[in-house]
């Protein structure tokens, strides 16, 4: 009776004891701080990295080099911008294509009044503010117009290969089979396939004496032999920088040399005597012909106008033929146009030139 009486009383005291318990004291004084952590890195100096390009004499200085080229001319160019949206033409004709195309993958709608290129055709804003954050509109790797499985990566001269490039893929690739027509006298891959063949893809792989090496395996595929590091290293001489001409300096640099031309090692002469080869065998083949036109001009001697027949450059005669010599007319004219004769990618050019000229030339 009293262990009973014992437990029943120690648990009354126990719960009277919680439930009366008293409000809670003040707080303690807060204790001492910890040490300090490490300093953070040091972060981009705003003001300097923008000054860099963007200070007075800089920008009138690329001004002045643009104003020398022929993007800033456009006058080889624009004429083809306005009306040519659905053929994409305008994406790269005209400033205000190409920003459309930058920013939405293609040209909806004509452009009525196209415009030559400026600074923001190319610019639009800076992402990292790093020094190699030159806020280009288009900097990823490309894939290629003729076959949109065909991705390279130029690296900083992304932007320009996504314009100097094939729109069209070579014939047996195009219509395969033992003929192919062709229905125009602007036939061809572009006007300025420089990517394909800088790459060294797109063209008709014709066999022959010379294999072709693998694509993107060429010399100048290295950061400094791309598109920006031959034709926009630093400016002198009318080269370089933002006129988008060719900087001699550039090529001696890499190839150790001190040459007066971009002759190196011979390759722009023999690459022209074989463009010139192929396209007699062409013009004989009738698939090729030179553009003659009968116009008036005024004789400066006489005061007189006259009829005066003009002889101009040379472009395919529409017509049906042999797949081979359309595959050959195709590597001609893409390479002539592509203006470096070969040096852009001497292995490629000289084995696309060298097979197409065996495949055309009977056997004796």
């Amino acid at each position: 009776m009293k262990k009973a009486f014992f437990i029943l009383f120690t648990c009354c005291a126990a719960i009277m004891f919680t439930s009366c318990e008293g409000p809670m004291g003040p707080a303690g004084t807060d204790g001492v701080d910890g040490l300090a952590g490490s300093d953070g890195t040091d972060g981009v100096d705003g003001n300097v990295t923008c000054l860099v390009c963007h200070s007075g004499d800089n920008m009138q200085a690329v001004k002045e080099q643009f104003y020398q080229s022929v993007h800033y001319a456009g006058e080889v160019a624009v004429d083809y911008a306005g009306g040519n949206a659905g053929w994409g033409c305008a994406q790269c004709h005209s400033s205000e294509g190409f920003i459309e195309f930058a920013t939405n993958g293609s040209v909806g709608e004509n452009i009525s009044s196209p415009s030559a290129w400026e600074c923001q055709t190319c610019h639009s804003l800076h992402t990292t503010f790093e020094a190699d954050d030159y806020a280009l509109r288009l900097a990823e790797p490309i894939d290629f117009i003729y076959d949109e499985t065909v991705t390279a990566d130029f690296g900083n001269s992304n932007l320009c290969a996504n314009c100097h490039q094939s729109r069209t893929a070579e014939p047996n690739t195009a219509s395969p089979g033992a003929t192919f027509e062709i229905t125009s006298t602007h036939y061809g891959p572009h006007h300025g396939a420089q990517s394909n063949v800088l790459y060294g893809t797109g063209f008709a792989e014709i066999s022959g004496s010379i294999a072709y090496p693998t694509a993107g395996s060429g010399n100048h595929m290295a950061e400094a032999g791309r598109c920006t590091g031959c034709h926009m290293s630093t400016y002198g001489n009318g080269q370089g920088g933002h006129t988008w001409n060719p900087a001699l300096d550039a090529c001696n640099d890499c190839h150790g040399a001190s040459d007066t031309d971009f002759n190196y090692g011979g390759v722009q002469t023999s690459t022209e005597t074989q463009l010139d080869e192929l396209r007699d065998i062409l013009v004989g083949l009738g698939v090729v012909e030179q553009a003659v036109e009968d116009v008036y001009e005024l004789n400066p001697e006489t005061g007189v106008i006259e009829l005066v027949t003009t002889v101009g450059g040379y472009h395919p005669v529409p017509g049906t033929y042999p797949m081979l010599q359309v595959q050959a007319f195709f590597n001609w004219i893409g390479l002539e146009e592509d203006r470096s004769f070969g040096a852009h990618n001497p292995k490629y050019v000289k084995a696309l030139l060298t097979n197409s000229i065996e495949a055309l030339t009977p056997v004796k």
